[in-house]
């Protein structure tokens, strides 16, 4: 009896101890790997590197990157040099200047983008702005339900393009994929928006979201003034996070409601040109970029080097300590040959 005893006691403490390292291993290095660790939070960096060409640069290791933290070097304890999917929110806008010839563009250039340019496994949300933001395709891998989205919309109304930042920065931030990312589209200066420069980048240096934009500008702006119109709230459900009992992530103010811009009058003349600085300020601390191109006819190829470079980033984690004071933390990746250009996030708020 005492024998069986001391099997049954040998046999649950193998079974703890098993369950224990079955939990120290749960966290997970492939999708996961840059969480919370031992107490620790793992600082996630995405890095492109380009050449005195412009051209990107591949098949770096982890020792040709430095990275400081507020001047301090840091240990690199992540480190990918594969391409990883990205969870991506595509924002269009749908204003009145955007005329049918310069829609069409559009259309043809996110459908080329999101058939030919990127992975199977990157997911996509799409929300257009035009006074208000409206969100037309939550989350989705089906190619055909983000076209159909693009298809249905009509230009008419004003610029909140701040606003539609500042409203898919949680929903992007719930992306499943490691990398998230945000891509706008827009041929004008923002008119509508409730959400100042100075705001929104302070919601993004809050974020881990890379915010890409492309500025369309040139001859090709058109003059067209739309009839007015009242906005409408989204068409779609607001995505809920994943996991977390269905609530909707904090947004500064709901997302059905609509506001009149200044003076009341719904639209803007369209020969207001891109804010090109203002783009720079919000995307740049982001790690991600501003490219202006000169009408609607490069916009093909201003997609093919946003998907190109979405493919060929490096992933730098590092250990911060664990902080959680609240305050902005500088970050500065260098690279070892200084013939070539690194661009990553310029900090976070430990919050």
């Amino acid at each position: 009896m005492g024998s069986i005893r001391l099997l049954l006691a040998t046999l649950a403490s193998l079974t703890a101890a098993a369950v224990a390292l079955v939990g120290a291993q749960g966290s997970p290095q492939g999708d996961d790997g840059f969480r919370f660790k031992s107490g620790v939070e793992l600082v996630n960096v995405t890095a492109t590197v380009s050449d005195d060409n412009g051209h990107f640069v591949t098949g770096l290791t982890k020792d040709d990157f430095s990275v400081y933290e507020d001047g301090q070097p840091q240990d690199i304890s992540q480190f990918s040099n594969e391409r990883v999917p990205v969870s991506l929110g595509l924002l269009l806008d749908t204003s009145g200047s955007m005329t049918p010839e310069k829609m069409s563009s559009a259309r043809n250039a996110i459908d080329r983008f999101i058939y030919d340019l990127l992975g199977k496994d990157d997911e996509l949300f799409f929300m257009q702005f035009a006074s208000v933001p409206d969100l037309l395709q939550g989350w989705t891998y089906d190619r055909r339900a983000i076209s159909r989205a693009v298809a249905q919309v009509t230009a008419a109304g004003g610029t909140a393009m701040y606003d539609a930042i500042a409203q898919a920065l949680p929903i992007a931030a719930d992306g499943r994929n490691q990398k998230k990312a945000i891509l706008l589209i827009s041929d004008g200066n923002d008119t509508n928006s409730r959400t100042s420069v100075s705001a929104l980048r302070n919601m993004i240096r809050e974020s881990e979201v890379m915010v890409y934009a492309l500025g369309v500008d040139g001859s090709d702006v058109s003059t067209y003034s739309p009839q007015p119109r009242q906005p409408s709230g989204p068409r779609f459900p607001i995505p809920t996070p994943r996991g977390r009992g269905g609530r909707w992530p904090g947004f500064p103010f709901s997302p059905q409601v609509g506001f009149p811009p200044i003076g009341g009058v719904w639209g803007r003349a369209g020969n207001e040109h891109v804010n090109e600085n203002a783009l720079r300020a919000i995307t740049d601390d982001t790690g991600g970029r501003t490219e202006i191109v000169r009408g609607f006819g490069d916009l093909g190829n201003a997609t093919q080097r946003l998907a190109d470079e979405l493919s060929q980033q490096y992933y730098i984690g590092y250990n911060n300590g664990g902080k959680k004071d609240g305050k902005w933390h500088s970050i500065k990746v260098e690279i070892r040959n200084r013939h070539y250009t690194v661009r990553a996030r310029k900090g976070y708020v430990a919050s």
